[in-house]
């Protein structure tokens, strides 16, 4: 056995090895900042120490011991700042929380927890050293940005883990807990658009606009950029490309909504959408191209999207859409469904997005039924965003954009004739 076999074969000599890497990573980043009183040295010791603590404690059979070290390393790095001061007047509170969660990551390697505590470790160290970008960002954020992160929490981690996972009602289409499930999938992909959109800015440009304004409200960015294009006839082109990226990102979400709730759709979903996002690309491409640079664009103003009052109603119409379409698809075969497709779609298509998946989980939809239905839930949506442009956005908007959403309509519909 050579050298290298020798080195690797002890578990504990790589206990140890890990704890001085993951030491040595959160000192580098404390090293750089001349106000901590613990840099590279001291945190890769400190992780050394809560490993031989734990190996020590478990040998002993006392526990007590990781417990005193704790203290004693806390009681250290405490009495460093008491006796220098920060000249800033830094209390040096989160470099004293990193060195004790430094030991503690160190214990925990020693009993097992090593692919753990490297990510941990390096978690850590991101956030020890994005400080400045993690403060901007919160100043940037406004209460009611605070107020929609904390709603969202409630929707998921309050209100989704007591409700019953179970069927009720006609043909047993609704269950509690899975319709909540899409409210928090619904909210959680606009809340994450939404706060891209406030911390991005408009200063980013076009296509970054439509991306972000597409996964907050594709229809009220259309609606917003419509406007602003019949009050500057300049801005239509910027327009035309923004609202047709929005739509587009529609698809994407179709796709991300499918994966979660119905995986088994999502191969033939693509193949209908994938039509429309070719021809749709395609004639946005060339709009794009064509883009001059117009300054910082319009910021769509949309609603909290995790709002109770917002989350709710979205439920109360999933319910309803999921009963209405079970009924009918019972009495009136697929051609029932498809017509709430249509009729659903003009105002939003998660709602018959997430109840044909629904319905397919259930059996009460083929595959090919539950695609055919979205597909034509997109396109009913499609047709009453290019009412808004030729109502919102006159002529000029209309003549650039209408073409880009027949052809996004008319890769839709190539998809599904092919399926």
């Amino acid at each position: 056995m050579d050298f290298l076999e020798q080195l690797s074969a002890p578990p504990q000599l790589q206990a140890f090895i890990t704890s001085l890497a993951i030491g040595l990573l959160m000192g580098l980043e404390r090293e750089r900042r001349r106000s901590a009183k613990a840099g590279l040295r001291t945190f890769a010791l400190v992780a050394l120490l809560g490993t031989l603590s734990a190996l020590l404690a478990e040998q002993a059979d006392a526990g007590w011991i990781i417990a005193a070290g704790l203290l004693a390393v806390g009681a250290m790095i405490i009495a460093a700042y008491l006796n220098q001061p920060d000249d800033a007047g830094d209390p040096g509170t989160t470099s004293v929380v990193a060195i004790l969660v430094c030991y503690c990551l160190g214990a925990a390697i020693w009993f097992g927890h090593g692919a753990l505590a490297v990510m941990l470790a390096i978690a850590v160290t991101v956030l020890l050293y994005f400080k400045t970008e993690l403060h901007g960002i919160s100043h940037r954020l406004t209460p009611k940005d605070l107020i929609s992160i904390l709603q969202f929490a409630v929707l998921s981690f309050v209100i989704l883990p007591i409700l019953p996972d179970r069927n009720y009602g006609p043909y047993l289409a609704f269950n509690p807990y899975q319709a909540w499930l899409m409210v928090v999938l619904v909210s959680g992909v606009s809340l994450a658009g939404y706060a891209a959109l406030r911390l991005a800015g408009p200063q980013h440009g076009a296509p970054m606009m439509g991306l972000l304004g597409g996964l907050v409200s594709s229809t009220a960015t259309t609606a917003v950029f419509s406007r602003h294009a019949r009050s500057q006839i300049g801005l239509a082109r910027t327009a035309m490309v923004v609202i047709m990226v929005a739509n587009l990102m529609v698809l994407l979400r179709l796709g991300v909504m499918a994966a979660v709730a119905a995986p088994a759709v999502l191969e033939p979903l693509l193949k209908v959408l994938a039509g429309g996002l070719v021809f749709g690309l395609a004639v946005t491409a060339f709009g794009w191209r064509r883009l001059e640079a117009q300054g910082e664009l319009p910021m769509p103003e949309v609603r909290n999207p995790t709002e109770i009052r917002t989350a709710l109603g979205f439920g109360a119409l999933y319910a309803v859409v999921l009963f209405c379409s079970a009924w009918l698809s019972d009495a009136a075969g697929a051609k029932g469904m498809y017509a709430v497709a249509l009729a659903s779609g003009l105002t939003d298509v998660d709602a018959i997005t997430l109840s044909s998946l629904r319905l397919f989980s259930l059996d009460k939809l083929s595959a090919d039924q539950a695609v055919t239905s979205i597909a034509l839930a997109v396109l009913s949506n499609l047709a009453f965003k290019a009412g808004l442009v030729v109502t919102l956005g006159g002529w000029e908007l209309a003549r650039r954009i209408l073409p880009a959403m027949l052809a996004l309509a008319a890769g839709i519909g190539t998809g599904l004739y092919l399926i």
